[in-house]
């Protein structure tokens, strides 16, 4: 398929991570999958490794504001780069097909997040156990390894309501942390790639990830100007119509099944 097709979609990436701070990640590997046509397990290597770099290009512009709380980093990134590489080493036993049913439910569950936001303004200022926070760091590192999602939609909430962070540092630390996550598992599935004598189109991994970049500069201004609880809404629709078609794509081989 002409790879043309897939700039808009690199672009569209880095504008939803820009604009709310989650979601771009989410995008990554319908378009390696089905603009590209890439194999799914390269496809959820190279999200992996896009979505942690721009989520690093991100991250940096946080750092010299001092929003990054780097107990967190520690309490949940740590746990999250263990449960990502235990994820990426479960993908070697998962067929293609069903990683992508799964990330199908992935993509339904961040559109109710996206529909139903969870109440995060009574969540900053009540730090809990760092144990908690640990488990969830676990949990959703499993989730980025086995198919390919950074999880912004599911670590901001975390560190809002668990870690007691505003929503400015929440958003801020998620972007290291994710960028953490991300690069371990990637490093994991480069022997899952090398296993079933698969590779990497670095080529296309590179302008992906540069567009990207380009896309969340764009959006991160954009969304001084533009209302957020709308495009989360608008957003929320797009995963639940993308989350289906993937789903009714992938379901049929994921359960061994033939039309």
């Amino acid at each position: 398929m002409d790879s043309l097709l897939a700039l808009p979609g690199a672009l569209a990436i880095g504008l939803s991570l820009g604009l709310l701070g989650s979601g771009g990640s989410i995008l990554t590997v319908p378009v390696l999958v089905y603009l590209l046509g890439q194999d799914e397990k390269v496809a959820i290597a190279g999200s992996l490794f896009i979505v942690g770099s721009i989520a690093l290009a991100g991250g940096l512009q946080f750092l010299r504001a001092g929003f990054i709380h780097w107990r967190s980093v520690l309490v949940f990134g740590l746990p999250g780069m263990l449960g990502t590489v235990l994820g990426a080493t479960l993908a070697a036993y998962v067929s293609g097909a069903m990683q992508l049913a799964l990330f199908a439910l992935v993509m339904l569950t961040a559109s109710w997040f996206m529909l139903r936001p969870v109440d995060l303004a009574h969540g900053a200022g009540h730090e809990r156990a760092a144990w908690k926070i640990a488990a969830d760091g676990l949990v959703v590192g499993i989730v980025t390894g086995l198919v390919g999602v950074g999880g912004g939609f599911l670590i901001v909430p975390a560190l809002v309501l668990l870690g007691g962070l505003s929503m400015h540092r929440a958003v801020a630390t998620s972007l290291v942390i994710i960028a953490l996550k991300s690069f371990s598992g990637f490093y994991k599935y480069l022997d899952v790639l090398e296993q079933q004598s698969l590779h990497l189109d670095w080529t296309t991994l590179l302008v992906v990830t540069a567009l990207g970049i380009l896309g969340s500069i764009a959006g991160s201004r954009l969304a001084r100007r533009l209302p957020q609880e709308k495009l989360k809404r608008w957003f929320g629709y797009f995963l639940i119509a993308m989350g289906l078609y993937i789903l009714i794509r992938s379901a049929p081989a994921a359960l061994g099944m033939t039309l």
